[in-house]
């Protein structure tokens, strides 16, 4: 695929995950078209291919529906697809009240088979925190990823704590829906790039290459504003110590960084068929800012428009990921 080539359209926060079981498995939030729409927000979706490229054109079939829940409710947003401890699992959030959007939090379901694409999934239901912890998952949680690190496993989420900020905890593979430490603020928006129209640091992803830990974050409001921005790490260190991260002052993926697009973001990371990392991630198309998709003077929460894509990441002398070439 060419840069600025849509890989799957219509396709918001997408997520591709290598499962070492000969499939490469997509997976997205399943939009809304317009406000009035009674589907969209409802589901989760996923195809698989041996290729990365294949899942462009991949059958994609709902896995798991709010039909199939008592605890979790539209709006489904940002669906992973991880395999913990040899198990399948999705992790999203979803709102906790039927008719309260901003209900939202991370919630898990688990799969009762081998096959993450066929077998039948089960609500394990909203995401725990540990004893004494009255501030994880308590009001508004989301875009949560997991990474396992020197055998340790972590989750990665976005909450709100006065404004959207990134918090990250430990937990135990064995009971996954559920942290073990107290979280750590990660990153919140301090920099003028992180604060566009609304303060937000949201949708973690993590990399691991040649020692270093790399996790990226999209910030500002979800318009051509929308950006990625970066903290790094030694792998070896104590990720639950602030002092172990290092966070770029400036975005490593903005509008100004493409042409034709325009607000990427909410990405994730995989290995390609050689080996060599990709980042994957949503933006809009000229159309949408343009204002000629029809959706793009709603609120953004119903425009469909942000499409998933596909970049190369490069690495730089000093061992850094390029993800703007």
């Amino acid at each position: 695929m060419s840069l600025g080539d849509v890989f799957v359209e219509n396709r918001a926060d997408p997520y591709i995950f290598n499962g070492n079981d000969g499939w490469y498995y997509f997976t997205a939030s399943y939009p809304m078209y317009g406000r009035d729409d009674k589907d969209g927000y409802d589901r989760i979706i996923l195809r698989r291919s041996e290729t990365i490229e294949g899942l462009a054109k991949a059958e994609e079939k709902c896995v798991w529906s709010v039909a199939d829940s008592k605890t979790a409710f539209r709006f489904i947003w940002a669906p992973e697809l991880h395999k913990i401890d040899g198990i399948w699992y999705f992790l999203f959030a979803a709102s906790g009240s039927e008719n309260n959007v901003w209900d939202i939090d991370c919630h898990i379901i688990k799969c009762e088979g081998n096959d993450p694409y066929n077998d039948n999934w089960v609500d394990i239901g909203k995401f725990r925190a540990c004893e004494d912890d009255n501030f994880s998952f308590n009001g508004f949680s989301l875009d949560m990823t997991y990474f396992e690190c020197n055998s340790k496993h972590y989750v990665a989420w976005a909450q709100n704590g006065g404004n959207s900020n990134v918090y990250l905890a430990q937990i135990n593979p064995s009971e996954p829906w559920k942290i073990i430490t107290e979280p750590l603020l990660l990153t919140k928006p301090e920099y003028d790039w992180e604060r566009v129209n609304i303060p937000v640091n949201e949708g973690p992803a993590v990399m691991i290459y040649d020692g270093r830990i790399y996790l990226s974050f999209s910030a500002s409001a979800t318009g051509p504003e929308y950006c990625v921005g970066l903290m790094y790490a030694d792998e070896n260190a104590d990720l639950l110590d602030i002092n172990s991260w290092t966070k770029l002052p400036e975005p490593v993926l903005a509008s100004n960084d493409l042409v034709g697009e325009y607000g990427p973001g909410h990405n994730s990371f995989v290995k390609d068929e050689n080996g060599d990392w990709v980042i994957v991630y949503h933006s809009r198309t000229q159309k949408c800012f343009d204002g000629a998709c029809g959706y793009s003077h709603q609120d953004p929460l119903y425009d469909p428009c942000r499409s998933a894509h596909i970049r190369k990441v490069f690495w730089n002398k000093q061992g850094m990921p390029v993800l703007n070439k």
